[in-house]
């Protein structure tokens, strides 16, 4: 594709607002339950609203992603998801801001799905590594810039001001890709795109190498985001680091991922990305054990352990979603990457469910229970590990 890096760039882009969007959520729940009179369980479902909106509405977009244009699906769903964001922005309740993320869910959770896509679409194969690497630094540039600058104008202005600016640059990145994305059709051309919607989302849910790839990625996310949620409570509480310095984890972990995340995608590509994912899969598992039974350390040993995290982890995606984009038929990438973006989504919440079963906090205020969480986590990616090869071998021999 002619300006294939402005091209993903700006898709990257269009990531960054939406992985914005549902991160400074998290940081906000100081204002918002002072401001609306709520307590943790009830700003824990304004942040859970989205994921579960977004799990539904990936599971819908299955049974139409394929029937549609790419870009005219792409540009359909992120502008709902501006609109859902402006809703956020302007909501004056509790209630109206649940329903709103709701609404911003419901566009967002597909967005990420076609934005896969396309790159899987328009990417040869001996590039996609390289090329998802560069859309993936979407989280990083959302954990560098993004959450910072939302928490500032949020304390300068109010906590309604990072969703107007999330509107402002999406409306922005909007233009950009209306002009710049040619029209998406290869995926056409194939006969079986006239059977039933139905038919042509059991063809995806049936096929063995299909299904090995969602439980692939059920095991990445869950090993991950049982963890994630609770590193920055952690911190606070068990390890004595001061709230003020919490940004410090997200900048310097999202700064370092912005040069690895394409990095680690060239070395997919020049490598094979199997042997890139088995090589973080196994030393991801030294930095989740230390930082969930981490003792009183200053800021520096944190933020080298917590950017070290960031590291491994955006390591084992970036191959693990090249590797996930190539298990169907490019007809069928749309329904699938749905799919697989809502296993993604509900496998992330499960998991924040589960662990904020496991730990609890003592009277004293310190977390309990999270070596545990830890050691789940470090088990659910040996056993992700433990199913690449047979993923491979499936989808080899599916090949012929």
């Amino acid at each position: 594709m002619k300006n294939e890096r402005f091209f993903l760039l700006s898709l990257a882009l269009l990531q960054f607002t939406n992985i914005m969007d549902f991160m400074i959520m998290m940081p906000l729940g100081p204002q918002l339950m002072r401001l609306f009179q709520i307590g943790p369980d009830q700003f824990s479902m304004a942040v859970s609203a989205y994921t579960i909106s977004a799990g539904i509405s990936g599971i819908a977009g299955a049974f139409w992603l394929d029937r549609l244009d790419r870009k005219q699906a792409l540009l359909l769903m992120y502008g709902g998801f501006l609109v859902g964001t402006l809703c956020c922005a302007l909501a004056p309740s509790y209630i109206l801001l649940v329903t709103a993320r709701i609404v911003t869910g419901a566009f967002g959770g597909i967005l990420g799905a076609i934005v896969f896509s396309i790159v899987a679409d328009t990417i040869p194969e001996a590039r996609r590594g390289s090329a998802m690497g560069i859309v993936s630094t979407s989280f990083s540039m959302a954990s560098v810039f993004g959450v910072p600058f939302g928490l500032y104008l949020a304390t300068l202005l109010s906590w309604h001001a990072p969703f107007y600016a999330i509107v402002i640059i999406g409306a922005i990145i909007y233009a950009i890709l209306f002009k710049v994305l040619p029209p998406m059709r290869s995926h056409f051309e194939h006969h079986h795109l006239h059977t039933s919607r139905w038919a042509n989302v059991m063809a995806v849910l049936t096929d063995p190498v299909v299904r090995r790839s969602l439980l692939f990625m059920v095991l990445l996310m869950f090993g991950q985001f049982s963890i994630i949620p609770f590193i920055s409570p952690y911190m606070v509480a068990n390890v004595g680091i001061s709230e003020q310095y919490l940004p410090f984890i997200y900048f310097f972990g999202g700064a370092a991922t912005i040069v690895s995340s394409p990095l680690v995608g060239k070395i997919s590509d020049a490598v094979g990305k199997p042997k890139v994912f088995t090589f973080f899969g196994i030393i991801a598992v030294l930095p989740v054990l230390i930082i969930t039974n981490l003792p009183v350390v200053s800021l520096p040993v944190v933020l080298v352990l917590t950017t070290f995290f960031f590291i491994v982890t955006n390591g084992r995606m970036v191959p693990a979603m090249a590797i996930a984009s190539t298990v169907v038929s490019p007809e069928r990438r749309g329904t699938f990457m749905s799919i697989n973006s809502s296993v993604m989504q509900m496998a992330s919440g499960i998991a924040s469910f589960i662990a904020g079963q496991i730990v609890i906090k003592s009277p004293t205020g310190a977390l309990q229970n999270y070596p545990y969480v830890g050691l789940m986590s470090a088990i659910a990616g040996i056993l992700c590990l433990s199913m690449l090869p047979v993923l491979l071998k499936s989808q080899k021999k599916a090949m012929g």
